[in-house]
């Protein structure tokens, strides 16, 4: 399509939403100038759930689609907004630019460090608008705290710490079964090389499946660790290690329900805690960053940021609330109107890239060292074995 009309709707399409998928269609219909153009989804139910969901929400009902890429070919789809499993972030990205289309893809965007460089490589080479999903670089309060930081309130910010905790039940030990009607198994499956339906896989613990997911580090570490890099000012690690395990329970669950990763950049580094599995947090949420200075520090969790001095007397405050729609909103807006993205996807998956790394040291047992101007692992072919994936024949994404 050409340029846009300044009364012309940015027309969207929906690309999984069974979960997350309705927050975006949640954001969009909060927009006017955005509307949903289609709802897709392998899963019949999903599809029906988000077509009416969004009907009570705007005017024009959207289309259902089963398979995404009957979606791109309508060039009257301006972009698409990808809620599915990982292992079709960057798959879905990839198409989607060489049709055409802009895109907003939910974190972690890529499912390993080689789908990190190709996602961007993509949007680069055919010059589209690509937002990832860390929507805290949008909200008004944290970036007041991050620009604190920048701005040298607490003198030199050396290091980050941040994490996230959880209750998630045992996912138990999954049987053969027959695929649901509803279900497209081999559409769900796409780019990921081909495993027997169980079923205890979907629609959510995909994520502790290496085949699929990324564990918690891509599922909500993401989130934390983007926030210290960008705290920090900091791009590339050069050395990364990663323990934990699977402690909790004895069942099918592949990735930690314990991680605790290291990244060190050289004069700064980041620590991340995940407890998938133990509800108590820190600092009395079970999300969040502190920020350690020179001279004093900064704790940003659940919707405050708090900043202290070195004898840990509270100087201020600064309160906020979570607001996904600003974030989708700056997505339309750099369609429309070619503003900044908040999250661009280069710089989103610096942050992907990290939990990355945190994956291959905890699967290979090894401390990773690893070249921030190549942005290759370094004398370890295990490590390097682990920087990309196997595909279904003709799904490989290339660019």
């Amino acid at each position: 399509r050409g340029e846009k009309g300044p009364n012309e709707k940015v027309l969207v399409a929906i690309i999984g939403c069974n979960g997350r998928g309705m927050d975006h269609i949640a954001g969009y219909t909060a927009l006017p100038k955005a509307e949903i153009a289609y709802v897709c989804d392998v899963d019949s139910r999903a599809v029906k759930k988000g077509v009416e969901a969004v009907a009570r929400r705007q005017a024009r009902v959207p289309q259902g689609a089963r398979d995404m890429r009957e979606v791109l070919k309508d060039r009257g789809v301006d972009a698409i907004s990808i809620a599915t499993p990982d292992h079709w972030h960057t798959p879905a990205a990839v198409m989607a630019c060489a049709a055409g289309k802009h895109v907003y893809v939910e974190k972690p965007g890529s499912h390993n460090l080689h789908e990190s460089e190709l996602i961007v490589a993509a949007a680069r080479k055919h010059k589209r608008v690509v937002q990832m999903g860390n929507q805290r670089r949008s909200w008004p309060w944290v970036m007041e705290a991050i620009e604190a930081l920048h701005k040298g309130e607490l003198g030199n910010v050396y290091f980050a710490r941040g994490w996230y905790t959880n209750h998630r039940p045992s996912i138990g030990h999954g049987k053969p079964a027959a695929v649901p009607d509803w279900l497209d198994y081999a559409l769900w499956q796409g780019p990921a090389p081909e495993r027997p339906y169980h079923d205890n896989v979907l629609h959510y613990n995909w994520h502790w499946f290496w085949n699929w997911g990324t564990g918690e580090l891509g599922n909500n570490g993401v989130h934390a660790l983007d926030l210290a890099r960008w705290g920090l000012g900091v791009d590339a690690p050069r050395r990364i290690t990663c323990g934990g395990n699977r402690y909790h329970f004895d069942d099918d669950w592949e990735t930690p329900d314990i991680y605790v990763a290291t990244f060190d950049f050289g004069k700064k580094g980041i620590g991340w805690e995940g407890q998938s599995c133990d509800p108590r947090g820190f600092e009395g949420t079970g999300f969040g960053v502190n920020f350690y200075a020179e001279n004093g520090s900064m704790v940003i969790a659940g919707t405050t940021c708090s900043i202290y001095d070195l004898k840990n007397k509270l100087i201020r405050e600064i309160k906020g609330k979570h607001d996904d729609v600003v974030h989708f909103g700056n997505f339309v807006d750099g369609i429309r109107e070619g503003k900044s993205l908040k999250a661009e996807i280069e710089d989103g998956q610096k942050s992907t890239m990290l939990c990355h790394l945190g994956n291959i040291a905890w699967r290979t047992g090894h401390t990773i060292n690893f070249d921030p101007a190549t942005r290759r692992i370094v004398g370890d072919k295990a490590a390097q074995a682990l920087a990309r994936r196997e595909y279904r024949r003709g799904w490989e994404p290339k660019v």
